[in-house]
């Protein structure tokens, strides 16, 4: 899960796109009573910039399993979330930090799978909830 800039940098190759299956930590899922199913997909592509900052297009795909929020029937989501990041090789508050040499994706790609949790998880977009009668 890393990109190695000066590499690329090194063999000219500015753009490219990668991709790689992850299995995220087990506390990463928001969802009460839900957890993510089997791995990650993760895709994307990728663009070094004249000040080696490194634009990162990153897609996560996972299917989010578990108990439906209102009825607790068994129910599964798969969800698809893209999102654009900036590397950038001095901190500052608003970017992800790398050293200058490698990126380590674990960071960006944790926070796309907790930003993409829906808040609840539903059977059907119309569930009534428990049917106590």
């Amino acid at each position: 899960m890393e990109i190695e800039v000066k590499k690329l940098i090194a063999l000219g190759k500015y753009t490219g796109n990668f991709s790689f299956d992850y299995t995220p930590r087990q506390d990463c899922c928001l969802v009460p009573l839900c957890k993510v199913e089997g791995g990650v997909k993760v895709s994307g592509e990728y663009e070094i910039f004249d000040d080696d900052a490194v634009e990162v297009m990153l897609t996560v795909s996972y299917k989010l399993k578990g108990q439906c929020s209102y009825c607790l029937n068994d129910t599964e989501k798969q969800i698809t979330f893209t999102q654009a990041v900036l590397f950038v090789p001095e901190a500052d508050d608003e970017n992800y930090y790398y050293d200058g040499l490698k990126i380590n994706l674990t960071t960006a790609v944790d926070d796309a799978i907790l930003i993409s949790q829906p808040q609840i998880l539903l059977c059907k977009e119309d569930c009534k909830g428990i049917d106590v009668t």
